[in-house]
């Protein structure tokens, strides 16, 4: 393909609105728009990608040389502009989407059950004003989170500590789909905004976090506002028709498989093989294959393997022998982007840099006059020179 049909347009600084570096990279190349629309290049680029995970199947990241995370048939590529957030062993490989990752909750040291006492709490309607109201850490607390289910009305009364956060994905996975519930609805369930609790509930679905059981003595809502139950306990004081882990994993709690920490991640899910798929995995490849001069695309996941520019001469014919060099190098399979453009040779060497083919191939008066081109490996520091003949075999061989 020649650099003038994909009407490629490079630049020279990165855009104001960049991201991340390998989406500045990818503008500056001319792969997206400053608008993040793919260019004639970016399409070819992608489809270049989808042909090539059609042909390669399960071993298209390893090819591409782009890290895969994740077992037991979930699997991500951790991308910065990720849609999805991930929860991600280091050490076993566990990975979860983060809505519905379960994690290895610490059950609190036993306590005898005290007695339930209701007691004024004014202005605490939230759990970091009860905490610091009475003076106790979060973890003894129990925060209730109220909802509706559209499918029939029924009003989802839901307990979690009060150190953690709901996993509405969790939550949805158990009892369907949900909605925030409304003040009439709340004070129908006997319940009161801000101190709420399932004690005394009536007509109400109550679904509790599994570490609820076992924490004891907790502080929750006594149902009337400016007052709260202390020492409440999971089967005395009340019951629920669902208890099952509904809390929401954060980086650094524990594995639940092999108890090392969580880290946090944005990443793709592998299986999704959409349109966008695609460009995500060409952004990112740049995130993972960049330096300060362009993209440094591996072979396999760039749209082509060289890049073929000639240097005008005084002497001889540059162009037609670049245009004789393009040739053979298609003839033996060897995808070319060919800079047949009447440029400067800064221009060109800047280009070839922001476009990241693995090969650089550069047909100059002064070594053709040796029978001799120019090879430069994008990732390599050094130069060398192939004799004419043998072009590309040199190339094939740093290709496989």
């Amino acid at each position: 393909m020649k650099f003038r049909e994909l009407n490629i347009e490079t630049q020279r600084q990165a855009p104001s609105n960049a991201r991340t570096e390998g989406f500045a990279f990818l503008v500056r190349a001319g792969y997206l728009t400053r608008e993040n629309r793919l260019t004639r290049l970016g399409q070819y680029a992608v489809d270049h990608l989808r042909e090539l995970q059609t042909t390669s199947g399960d071993s298209f990241f390893s090819k591409i040389r782009l890290d895969v995370i994740g077992r037991d048939g979930k699997k991500f590529f951790p991308s910065k502009t990720g849609s999805l957030e991930v929860a991600h062993c280091p050490a076993c490989g566990c990975t979860e989407r983060m809505e519905l990752a379960g994690f290895a909750k610490k059950t609190p040291p036993p306590e005898t059950a005290l007695p339930l006492e209701k007691i004024s709490t004014p202005e605490c309607n939230t759990i970091e004003s009860l905490a610091n109201f009475l003076g106790i850490p979060t973890e003894k607390t129990a925060k209730a989170l109220m909802f509706t289910r559209p499918a029939d009305g029924r009003f989802i009364f839901v307990v979690v500590r009060g150190d953690m956060q709901l996993s509405e994905g969790k939550l949805k996975k158990l009892v369907g789909q949900v909605r925030i519930a409304t003040e009439d609805e709340i004070a129908r369930s006997g319940a009161a905004a801000g101190y709420a609790s399932p004690i005394g509930l009536t007509n109400a679905l109550i679904v509790v976090d599994d570490l609820i059981p076992r924490s004891a003595n907790l502080v929750a809502g006594a149902n009337q506002a400016g007052y709260h139950f202390t020492n409440t306990n999971y089967g005395r004081d009340y019951s629920a028709e669902i208890v099952a882990d509904l809390a929401r994993v954060t980086a650094g709690d524990t594995c639940p498989n092999c108890g090392g920490p969580l880290s946090a991640l944005t990443a793709e899910d592998v299986q999704n093989g959409g349109e966008y798929f695609f460009e995500a995995i060409l952004l990112a490849l740049a995130e993972a294959n960049h330096d300060d001069k362009g993209l440094t695309l591996p072979a396999p996941a760039a749209p082509f393997d060289v890049y073929l520019m000639h240097l005008s001469g005084k002497e001889l014919d540059t162009l037609a022998k670049a245009v004789e060099i393009y040739a053979e190098l298609q003839s033996a399979g060897v995808s070319v982007l060919f800079d047949d453009r009447d440029e400067r040779a800064g221009v060109k060497f800047n280009d070839a840099d922001l476009i990241g083919c693995a090969i650089r191939l550069t047909v100059g008066e002064r070594n053709l006059k040796e029978g001799m081109v120019e090879l430069k490996p994008r990732r390599g520091p050094e130069n060398r020179l192939v004799a004419q003949n043998k072009i590309a075999v040199e190339v094939k061989s740093l290709l496989n």
